[in-house]
């Protein structure tokens, strides 16, 4: 039997895989675009970056541009506009795309159409468990792209088994049409860091002693990320560890709620707001204790960080978080929406160094198992190879 390898090296031809992408900010699906493309096979596969929108200076193109890899914007501001399709089309025919991936819910509506009206074989991958607890547009943007991922795209894959099979509730897809395939990071990232000088290099740029305990969580700052009852928890979590400072890394919209709510909860002196940053190995490395109170999430990426940082994690049993926290083994699982639950766990890992590394080594052997970026990729140039097949 052929493995992937040699399949992929008997391949004569490069063929063009058009990524289409809402935008390229800070966010989960937008970051992981990074590691994949760089260990994409370039001697079989051809990335091309498409873009819909600019969010937050788009700061991951610079990276993709950096790896000689061709980002390309075409502009689309509303689901609505008319032209988008056929100009993505265009942009299809122009590039000579081989196939096309999707990500996040413009491209998937649009892009999907794009391939669909070319012939074109298409994938999506969905990064999200959206809320049943809508306003009227946004179910009717749900229902749209629903209705493209069961009629324009070829293959759907999800991030975790759990978005997998909430998906296929909601779709009516046939099961055969959404697969899983676990997002996964760069380790090397984690690997060549020199821990002790970051620990103490973090510290100080911060201005936390450097005999402190940190919990830490990264996040796009929204309200169903949950860091509002983590912030509930800090006094009874320094109220048992007076000197724990808890660094919430990143930025977005709920960020003037969550001042207010450390101001009602009398711990700003104790809550460091970092703001959006790229570096996020080394504030990971200044972690004693990764904390994730998110209230619903199909499969974080910075839980993989987290486990590759070599560290404890607290987190909410929600979506497909289960699938990479083992409750007692490489962290602790609690409700979500639950600050003295949180306050609990916390208060039970922080005096207990050594129970800690115990979890962060098995978070790193998790990790490396299931959550290898080149053991993602490998899986993905197999789907695009079987898909380009499929239309020849």
């Amino acid at each position: 039997m052929v493995g992937w390898q040699e399949s992929v090296k008997m391949e004569a031809r490069k063929f063009v895989i058009a990524f289409i992408i809402d935008g390229l900010g800070l966010g989960g699906a937008e970051r992981l675009m990074v590691p994949v493309l760089k260990n994409l096979n370039r001697q079989v596969f051809e990335p091309r970056v498409c873009v819909l929108q600019i969010k937050d200076g788009n700061p991951m193109a610079d990276d993709l541009r950096a790896m000689g890899i061709q980002v390309d914007l075409i502009p689309v501001k509303y689901l609505r506009d008319a032209t988008a399709v056929p100009r993505l089309a265009n942009h299809l025919r122009k590039i000579k795309a081989n196939a096309v991936h999707t990500q996040l819910e413009f491209s998937d509506v649009l892009g999907g159409a794009a391939a669909k009206i070319l012939g074109l074989p298409s994938v999506s991958t969905i990064h999200t468990m959206p809320s049943q607890d809508m306003d009227t547009k946004s179910r009717l943007h749900q229902m749209l792209e629903l209705f493209s991922l069961r009629h324009f795209n070829d293959l759907v894959i999800s991030v975790s088994e759990e978005a997998r099979q909430f998906h296929l509730k909601i779709s009516n897809s046939p099961p055969q049409k959404i697969r899983t395939i676990y997002n996964g990071i760069d380790l090397s990232n984690y690997m060549i860091l020199k821990r002790d000088a970051e620990y103490l290099a973090v510290r100080k740029e911060f201005s936390i002693p450097g005999d402190a305990k940190v919990l830490t969580t990264v996040a796009v700052l929204r309200e169903l990320k949950g860091i509002q009852f983590m912030i509930r928890a800090m006094p009874a979590i320094l109220a048992n560890h007076p000197n724990v400072y808890y660094l919430v890394v990143g930025d977005g919209a709920h960020r003037g709620e969550l001042d207010r709510e450390v101001e009602r909860m009398g711990v700003k002196d104790r809550v460091i707001f970092s703001g959006k940053r790229s570096d996020i190995p080394r504030l990971l490395a200044a972690t004693d204790i990764f904390v994730l109170p998110t209230l619903t999430e199909a499969l974080p990426t910075v839980l993989a960080e987290a486990m590759a940082s070599h560290l404890p994690i607290v987190a909410c049993a929600v979506g497909g978080v289960p699938e990479m926290v083992e409750d007692g083994n490489n962290g602790r699982l609690v409700l979500p929406a639950d600050p003295q639950a949180l306050a609990d766990v916390c208060n039970q890992l922080l005096p207990d160094p050594q129970r800690c590394k115990i979890m962060g080594e098995a978070g790193w052997q998790i990790v490396e198992k299931k959550f290898n970026i080149k053991t993602q990729v490998e899986r993905l140039e197999m789907l695009y190879l079987s898909l380009i097949r499929a239309y020849e």
